[in-house]
């Protein structure tokens, strides 16, 4: 089979190449899949540069978290049984899933209905299951509260204002471009601020009328982080979920002491990885209902196939990519 390797950390577009491996045999409560799509998302490339939290055991190696694929066999157990010949979205922590065909735990495959498309099945982790652990279970943000979020442009951060429309929660959303404002209100955000408008906690006292906000989530990190930090109300939680900016978040300890405010660090797969198969069956239903429905849409920019994987990597690099980098596979 073919598969996208990388050697070295480094620039994606420069390590990476397309070679020809084994096809992988699955052990007990693993699946063979045969991939379809798999999205480009930052900490891809972030994995790849060895910038992420996760690194590889091994070289060579086979990068990619998420995708879609059908499941062509089992190495034994009754979930892998149960989901041979099923199209899946399959999240891969430990093979990668830049190749035709990889291998995953069961656990970690679901079932994907005919309605929804490969091109949105590709993703059905990283964002929306993020956007709901975030904002349902972690932070469980009650109706009528309001929630802050930074780099609200994205296909995250468009998901988080839906939720916000379904669940009754007010979104403020932090952008860095004015052509996002009214992009972003049309979706249904209740405020947008411009990062470049003035210091943020200012702009969002303003916005709530001095009440402030008691949830915020940051996927950028270093100022604008902590600028996010310095916007909570008193007893305030910030969760950390990404470091797009590539910076540190220096803070003195009085920004948290005073206000009482938490930050903390959230990480999709070691939170998938501490619930209950029942939740992860439940939280997963609901993320069907919302793609089936189009109250989930990622939006693709292009759909590369494997051999073109330099071109892919370098495309999902760059800062206007117009939406989701995939790859495809024959």
């Amino acid at each position: 089979m073919k598969a996208a390797v990388f050697s070295a950390f480094g620039n994606p577009a420069d390590v990476l190449s397309v070679q020809d491996r084994p096809v992988p045999t699955p052990k007990r409560g693993e699946v063979l899949v045969r991939m379809l799509a798999s999205p480009i998302n930052p900490s891809d490339l972030m994995y790849i540069a060895g910038q992420y939290s996760l690194k590889p055991t091994t070289f060579p190696c086979v990068p990619g978290f998420e995708g879609v694929g059908v499941v062509e066999a089992s190495g034994g157990g009754l979930l892998g049984m149960l989901r041979k010949g099923k199209r899946v979205a399959l999240l891969n922590d430990v093979n990668g899933n830049w190749c035709e065909k990889t291998v995953t735990r069961a656990r970690q495959v679901i079932p994907i209905p005919d309605g929804i498309p490969d091109d949105q099945a590709a993703g059905f982790f990283v964002n929306p299951l993020t956007a709901i652990a975030m904002t349902a279970d972690v932070l469980k943000v009650p109706a009528g509260a309001w929630l802050l979020q930074s780099a609200a442009g994205s296909a995250l951060g468009q998901m988080v204002i839906r939720l916000g429309q379904l669940s009754g929660f007010r979104t403020i959303n932090l952008v860095r471009r004015a052509e996002q404002i009214d992009e972003l209100k049309k979706l249904g955000a209740d405020v947008v601020l411009l990062e470049s408008d003035g210091p943020i906690a200012e702009q969002v006292q303003k916005a709530t009328d001095g009440v402030g906000v008691r949830h915020a989530i940051d996927p950028v990190g270093g100022a604008t982080g902590l600028a996010i930090v310095d916007s909570l109300s008193v007893g305030g939680t910030c969760l950390i979920y990404g470091s797009l900016s590539g910076e540190a978040m220096q803070m003195e300890p009085r920004r948290l002491i005073s206000g009482s405010k938490t930050v903390k660090g959230f990480w999709l797969s070691d939170w998938v990885k501490r619930q209950r198969l029942l939740k992860m069956l439940i939280m997963t239903g609901h993320v069907k209902k919302l793609l089936a429905s189009g109250m989930f849409r990622t939006t693709v920019a292009k759909t590369y196939k494997l051999d073109e994987v330099k071109q892919a990597v370098a495309h999902a690099a760059s800062n206007a990519r117009g939406g989701k980098v995939l790859l495809t596979f024959a």
